[in-house]
């Protein structure tokens, strides 16, 4: 240690304080402490910096050169400190559940509508963050929506429904006059697949007996490989719902095991909301499938 004394943001503030009022008495008012108590704190700061930061003259304050620089900074600095503040108070009050593609699929507008009705002072975001944990590993939600083998070790989880599994192919692909396609035909096309937030992986067939493979790594990207013909898709029923576009239809896949649909989080400090936001997806699910 060098002796200065450390930084804290009441120095900052009041930096701020004498800068913006123009004087020390001024500055002791608005922040409630007396004008000793504000020179003091300005010393402190100069000696924790090692400049000086104010010109003082019979009727003026203003900022040194290194003054200018820090008073910058300052701003900055508590403007991010209130911001977190902020964000801490509204923590609870603000539920964010991440997804990777495709959110809660067919049940999204009415799992939102009953959650308005039903947590009317909680607000609820859905954040799409293309990451196999959606968002959740990344510190941008406290909840996530998840169709892929859940990590146990690190996650709290609840299986909240199933899905059925679709084939994504081109509306002019001869399949799509079809009304449904059997898994043991996939091998027969090149399968489009996204390794780290996609649901279907090359165990659904034999070896020996598995379709060639292209790999993307967004859902625009896979829809774009899929549009052109050369390839197909395999995915859960919620796709279906979310992303329906021009050049892209979807049959059902015979024959194949559903898509577990989970919300994960985190095992420490859950969200207050976690147990009512299963609660509700699993009842839509069961309701509606």
């Amino acid at each position: 240690m060098d002796g200065r004394a450390e930084l804290e943001l009441k120095h900052l503030r009041c930096l701020v304080a004498i800068v913006d009022t123009g004087s020390f008495t001024d500055a002791a008012i608005e922040l409630g402490v007396s004008q000793a108590a504000v020179s003091r704190t300005l010393l402190a700061l100069e000696r924790a910096l090692g400049v000086r930061l104010l010109h003082r003259t019979s009727r003026t304050i203003y900022p040194t050169t290194a003054g200018v620089r820090v008073l910058a900074r300052a701003r900055v600095l508590l403007s991010g400190a209130e911001e977190l503040v902020r964000e801490a108070a509204a923590g609870h009050t603000r539920l964010r559940i991440g997804h990777a593609w495709s959110a809660f699929g067919r049940h999204t507008a009415e799992f939102q509508r009953r959650w308005r009705d039903r947590y009317p002072d909680v607000e609820l975001q859905l954040i799409r963050h293309n990451t196999p944990t959606g968002g959740l590993a990344e510190g941008l939600c406290d909840l996530a929506v998840i169709r892929a083998p859940v990590d146990r070790r690190h996650w709290s989880h609840a299986v909240v429904g199933h899905e059925r599994r679709y084939v994504a192919l081109a509306t002019d692909d001869p399949w799509a006059r079809r009304r449904s396609i059997r898994l043991a035909e996939i091998p027969s096309r090149t399968l489009v697949l996204d390794r780290r937030t996609g649901t279907t992986t090359l165990d659904l067939w034999p070896e020996g007996a598995r379709p060639a493979v292209e790999y993307i790594q967004e859902i625009d990207d896979w829809l774009a490989a899929i549009a052109t013909g050369r390839c197909v898709g395999v995915t859960p029923h919620a796709t279906t719902t979310q992303y329906r576009r021009d050049g892209i239809s979807y049959r059902s896949l015979r024959d194949a095991d559903p898509v577990p649909v989970h919300l994960i989080w985190r095992r420490h400090d859950p969200h207050p909301a976690t147990h009512g936001a299963v609660a509700l997806l699993a009842e839509l699910y069961r309701e509606r499938g």
